[in-house]
């Protein structure tokens, strides 16, 4: 039988983490990329170019899905982006930009998804928080994210409530520090062997979607930092 996976932000570091752990796994992986980019993952089934954070685009995927595939046995809302920047510092510009990554990246597709997988009673969604969102102490200096981030973990835990008496699945991933060549760029003297790899959230998302025992959890992955 077909298992379903949507994965959004497929061709960035983690993304391509996770479309190789799924296929490996024996998935059918649908990989969203950014429009306009040139983005490719050769390791996905089909792809879309669909701009997550715009309600229009978003359904207009929906309804192309619902045409092409059975059912979604998960959706990875992998899209986002970062910002430094205390709250004196913030302007609304910069965290409506933030909220339009983060948020709305998820929103537009849990909500339409969430009634195909209310109609099978069955499916995962894989949010990705940030710590600053749950350890506040550690958002001084990343307003703009941490509150954006902060709506991604409510998002998620309303949607766990809406759908609790339900197979339906909602799990947050919250990494430190993710070992990416940005990262490693932008804090060169930073030991990275003990940040967190893509591969080991990947593992992660993978053994949450496929226990069922497990039921609207939070991953916190925060390696050794």
């Amino acid at each position: 039988m077909t298992r379903n996976i949507i994965v959004t932000g497929a061709a960035g570091n983690l993304g391509g983490a996770v479309v190789e752990k799924f296929k490996r796994e024996g998935y059918k992986v649908i990989a969203l990329l950014q429009p306009g980019k040139n983005e490719e993952v050769e390791e996905a089934d089909d792809s879309y170019e669909v701009d997550v954070a715009e309600e229009a685009a978003v359904e207009a995927f929906v309804k192309e899905y619902q045409l092409q595939y059975n059912d979604l046995d998960a959706l990875a809302l992998l899209v986002g982006g970062f910002a430094m920047g205390s709250m004196e510092e913030t302007s609304k510009a910069d965290l409506d930009q933030m909220i339009q990554l983060n948020f709305y990246s998820a929103f537009h597709l849990v909500k339409g998804f969430l009634p195909l997988m209310q109609k099978q009673n069955k499916g995962t969604f894989l949010f990705v928080g940030a710590r600053p969102a749950l350890q506040l102490v550690d958002a001084a200096g990343t307003f703009a994210y941490a509150m954006s981030k902060s709506m991604v973990i409510n998002l998620a835990e309303m949607v766990a409530s809406f759908t609790q008496d339900t197979s339906i699945r909602s799990h947050v991933f919250v990494p430190s520090i993710i070992d990416t060549p940005p990262n490693r760029e932008s804090m060169p003297d930073s030991d990275f062997s003990k940040w967190v790899r893509p591969e080991e959230i990947a593992e992660a998302m993978h053994y949450a979607v496929n226990n069922d025992a497990l039921r609207n959890m939070t991953f916190k992955l925060y390696g050794e930092v």
